[in-house]
């Protein structure tokens, strides 16, 4: 399991919001500047599904990032399974007025572990930049 977290300096009613709601996600889902996320699908409900398109800028690669919820517990807790049955989970923690973001998961192989923990790290790091910022 990869397991990354940053820890927020905001509420976690906003941190909460930000992570989200599809019109935050659109603005913080990536690893570097080179990469966007166009299209955004939340449905924040057990049994539902979410859909993140991220694409490089210049269009010459992309993919979706998709699965279903597995348990949501309101600003403590989201578990997923991915659509080729990975399984991950975001923990937010709140104390005073900052938040802690782990996020655990599975990586598509142990050869990919190092890589896909970095590409995540970089998205953590973006969200707190992105919600620190408003």
């Amino acid at each position: 399991m990869i397991k990354v977290q940053n820890t927020i300096n905001a509420s976690i009613e906003k941190v909460w919001k930000f992570w989200t709601l599809p019109e935050h996600i659109m603005n913080w889902n990536n690893a570097s500047l080179d990469w966007h996320t166009p299209y955004v699908e939340n449905d924040l409900k057990v049994g539902n599904k979410f859909k993140f398109t991220m694409a490089l800028k210049d269009g010459s690669d992309s993919f979706d990032f998709e699965g279903i919820y597995t348990k949501i517990e309101k600003f403590s807790l989201i578990e997923y399974k991915l659509f080729d049955n990975r399984t991950a989970n975001v923990r937010f923690e709140s104390e005073n007025n900052t938040v802690r973001i782990t996020e655990t998961f599975e990586p598509t192989t142990p050869k990919s572990a190092d890589m896909e923990e970095q590409f995540c790290s970089a998205i953590i790091k973006n969200f707190k930049n992105y919600v620190e910022s408003f």
